[in-house]
């Protein structure tokens, strides 16, 4: 199976681009960090060294602390890719 694109792409290259598109919403930065601890279980102080040391997406979902159980209920198409596919892993 070949991988979409954004597995290689780092988290913090597409970062500001969820708080730019969360602010437009009304949202804060402050709830695209939640809304990332809350999917994959890390700190705030692990997700500033995720995006410090640039990591890429397939690392950093490997590697999670906890993916919550609830990321199957998670809809839509981000980047191309459909939630549904690859949350369910």
């Amino acid at each position: 199976m070949i991988k979409h694109r954004i597995y290689k792409m780092s988290v913090a290259s597409v970062y500001p681009h969820y708080v730019t598109k969360a602010e437009k919403k009304g949202r804060t930065k402050a709830e695209v960090n939640e809304i990332i601890r809350w999917l994959t279980g890390y700190s705030q102080e692990e997700l500033e060294a995720h995006l410090e040391k640039q990591t890429d997406f397939e690392t950093f979902f490997a590697e999670a602390p906890q993916l919550n159980p609830s990321r199957a209920l998670i809809k839509g198409v981000v980047c191309g890719v459909r939630m549904e596919k690859i949350l369910r892993k």
